[in-house]
């Protein structure tokens, strides 16, 4: 990143809150409309992201991409940050991918610009600055954060995460994206294609290049050589921040994740008192 976007103010942050079309199991569990305003800790998950994003000082506007332009109507803590513009809500479009772009695109694509997920409830302000600050002293035009699975395995051994494999260590997304540069909307256009073709995987095989594909199943390529090939087939130079806390791996989408979130969440209150 260069010198005057990493100095240019509070960062812009958009909160992905949409879901599939035919519903989700974890808000049809809760006999719940919208996976955004389930309940984690006696507060909808959503409160927990968005009461974070406004505490943390990286961070100005916030845009939600939301399933229904009446999604925070209900959440008192959120009203007066609503009511100034400093939360906008925006409609969902068909897929993460496609509401990131949707979102960019209204904001004007303000640099550098902090995606996460309304599901990401344990988020903290501190790991948010953090992030940010490691983010903006690189060079990459998107910023993602992971998390080892040997730290995920250490501290929660009965948890079940999705892994991707590499030579050196097995590693777990902790959704959290920085959009670096005007560069960014490249990977993102890649990244709507890969989604749109999640059900014929020979597609997605000849967007990255059979070759690479290979050489990930056989497990022979490092987390910075797979971001090499990744940033070449996304035309945007792609990094990775690992983040040591083993939390930062946990979204609540099954009833599984929410019972440890709520853990987790307890824990902290207990060590604040």
């Amino acid at each position: 990143m260069t010198e005057s976007v990493a100095k240019a103010g509070p960062f812009t942050a958009i909160v992905l809150a949409g879901q599939r079309a035919e519903g989700d199991p974890l808000a049809q569990s809760r006999g719940m409309a919208w996976k955004a305003l389930v309940p984690v800790a006696g507060r909808p998950m959503v409160e927990h992201v968005l009461l974070t994003l406004l505490s943390s000082s990286s961070i100005g506007r916030i845009a939600v991409s939301a399933p229904t332009p009446d999604l925070l109507a209900g959440i008192a803590s959120l009203q007066d940050a609503l009511a100034r513009g400093r939360i906008l809500v925006f409609p969902t479009e068909a897929g993460p991918a496609a509401s990131t772009a949707a979102a960019w695109k209204r904001l004007d694509h303000p640099c550098p610009t902090l995606v996460t997920t309304a599901d990401h409830a344990l988020l903290t302000p501190e790991l948010v600055d953090r992030f940010c600050r490691e983010a903006a002293a690189g060079d990459a035009d998107v910023h993602g954060a992971v998390v080892s699975a040997s730290s995920i395995r250490a501290a929660f051994p009965t948890a079940r995460r999705t892994y991707l494999r590499f030579t050196e260590e097995a590693y777990s997304g902790a959704n959290l994206f920085l959009l670096a540069s005007p560069q960014a909307e490249r990977a993102i256009a890649f990244w709507e294609r890969v989604e749109q073709d999640r059900k014929r995987p020979w597609r997605i095989a000849r967007q990255v290049g059979l070759g690479t594909l290979l050489l990930f199943l056989l497990r022979r390529l490092s987390l910075q050589a797979a971001l090499a090939r990744l940033s070449r087939a996304a035309g945007a130079r792609c990094a990775a921040i690992t983040l040591p806390e083993a939390w930062a791996s946990v979204d609540v989408d099954k009833p599984e994740d929410l019972h440890l979130a709520e853990q987790i969440l307890a824990e902290r209150g207990k060590s604040t008192r």
